[in-house]
């Protein structure tokens, strides 16, 4: 693992950045900044059949207009595809990847889950799923306190390559994630569901697995987390009103209301605690609704 504190934030461009995105943002940025870290951003558009150069070139002016910019270049996943294939081939050659040609409909029976090697015809279209049958991992998150993952419960041997040619999310973050020497990752408590696998991943490819740091989801009054499939809005660009509520959800108080938005940044790096921060979801206030319809 690297010594120099490298973090990233990576969103996929599937719509324009919401409030809960840009939380998961300020806090991964904050989390490198206090630490005089590298902190990165990567669009995770590796599904072309829903991601668009639109929202890309969205997201990107949103994070720019509060301040939040890459320390390098920003790196778009649907240009590594010769990246993905070369560690998927290193994969099937340990045996820990194989074809197959099931359909969701064929999988209703096992509840969507894939729990064992099937018969593929490699003359016909087929997917690329990883062979992980067995593993437990365990780490102390910051924030949500101990994890603890056997991947074989329940028993799921999750899609590395689709059949319509695009690579699985698990596959390219854990691969971009190592070759950035990503050292540090601040994301939302909605991905540690896929986090056992990653570190299997990590582990089949001989890679150190970055420090990993789970932040509570915020949520409307109906319970759900602020996301795209939710239908939660764009947020409005450079909007220190914005932000300062963003901060707030992250647990500051005594927020200065007379800074621009780079001195706030700055203030807020200088202030920040992943300690502020509890498990439990962080229930939207009913005055601040409008940030998300």
């Amino acid at each position: 693992m690297p010594t120099a504190y490298r973090g990233r934030f990576a969103p996929s461009p599937t719509g324009p950045l919401h409030f809960g995105s840009l939380l998961s943002a300020v806090a991964s940025y904050l989390d490198a900044r206090q630490q005089q870290g590298t902190w990165l951003i990567r669009l995770e558009d590796v599904d072309g059949t829903r991601c668009s150069l639109d929202f890309q070139k969205a997201i990107l002016d949103t994070l720019y207009s509060y301040q939040l910019f890459s320390d390098e270049a920003v790196i778009i996943q649907s240009e590594r595809h010769d990246l993905y294939q070369h560690y998927l081939e290193q994969l099937i050659k340990q045996d820990q990847a194989y074809p197959c040609q099931c359909t969701r409909a064929s999988l209703k029976a096992t509840q969507g889950l894939h729990p064992k090697r099937c018969q593929c015809d490699l003359h016909a279209d087929h997917s690329w799923r990883a062979q992980c049958d067995q593993g437990i991992f365990a780490f102390v998150d910051p924030i949500q306190g101990p994890q603890y993952f056997d991947i074989s419960q329940p028993l799921n041997h999750p899609v590395l390559k689709r059949k319509d040619g695009y690579f699985s999310y698990q596959l390219a973050v854990v691969v971009d994630d190592h070759l950035q020497n990503i050292s540090h990752i601040v994301r939302g408590a909605d991905l540690l569901d896929t986090t056992g696998q990653q570190l299997w991943l990590y582990q089949q490819l001989n890679w150190q697995a970055p420090e990993l740091c789970h932040l509570p989801l915020i949520i409307n009054e109906h319970g759900d987390k602020i996301s795209k499939q939710n239908h939660a809005k764009a947020i409005p660009n450079g909007d220190l009103t914005v932000l300062k509520r963003v901060l707030h959800y992250l647990g500051f108080s005594h927020i200065p209301t007379d800074l621009s938005i780079p001195r706030l940044l700055e203030w807020a790096s200088q202030h920040w605690s992943r300690k502020q921060l509890r498990q439990a979801s962080l229930s939207l206030d009913e005055n601040d609704q409008d940030l998300i319809r």
